[in-house]
């Protein structure tokens, strides 16, 4: 059974008239959590698209591309968006459903965090309000300020990003210590990682442009120090 199909189980409280926050009072058993993280990403998404006042079809887009949905399953996630997007309210009771899955600092929630930088910039405007919305996500996932503009550099483009800051590793640290610290980024970011932590596969997505971040970071500064 698809993700979505499971979704469109719990969506049966929704018809019954209970508003979507209180799904999860529904998703409490083991294999429904991937359900619940994906209802909430969802909502996440679509809130972060209304943040800014309107919701463009190139912010929907953006958020379909990054997960993949099926077409016979695009009905089930699209109730969900157009629910979610009717306002911003609400969307860190969401974030921290999501913070209660993992530990803080956890690769899924950074991973998390760059498909929604994504939506932000699809539109080509990142917008003062996404930005707050963003910057408030990252402090309920427990990450610091300093991983924040970390992914605002890569993502917004307007400052070019510092390998050392993606790697989150200091400049002064010797040159073994920084690889020891990509190859642990890497083996946290692994799909196959994600995947035994229960995230659904439509998710597994968001992993990889935060690989091919990291594994830029560490050409550059390896490249550096032997220059």
């Amino acid at each position: 059974m698809s993700i979505w199909s499971r979704i469109n189980e719990a969506l049966r409280a929704l018809r019954q008239g209970e508003p979507l926050s209180q799904v999860f009072d529904h998703l409490r058993a083991p294999p429904e959590r991937t359900v619940a993280f994906t209802i909430a990403v969802i909502a996440l998404g679509a809130k972060l698209a209304k943040a800014d006042g309107q919701v463009t079809r190139n912010e929907v887009a953006t958020f379909r591309r990054i997960f993949t949905i099926p077409p016979e399953d695009e009905a089930a996630a699209a109730h969900v968006f157009n629910l979610a997007r009717q306002d911003v309210a609400g969307y860190d009771l969401y974030a921290r459903k999501i913070a209660a899955m993992f530990p803080p600092r956890d690769p899924v929630l950074m991973d998390l965090m760059e498909g929604l930088f994504e939506v932000a910039v699809a539109d080509n405007d990142f917008h003062p309000d996404e930005e707050a919305f963003l910057r408030h996500l990252a402090q309920i996932f427990g990450l610091t300020a300093r991983c924040f503009d970390c992914l605002r550099a890569r993502f917004v483009g307007d400052v070019a990003p510092d390998p050392y800051d993606v790697l989150e590793v200091s400049p002064d640290a010797p040159l073994t210590e920084i690889q020891r610290a990509y190859r642990r980024a890497v083996r946290e970011t692994h799909p196959d990682r994600l995947a035994a932590r229960g995230v659904p596969p439509e998710a597994v997505q968001l992993a990889e442009h935060r690989l091919r971040d990291l594994n830029h970071a560490w050409d550059e500064i390896r490249q550096g120090r032997a220059a």
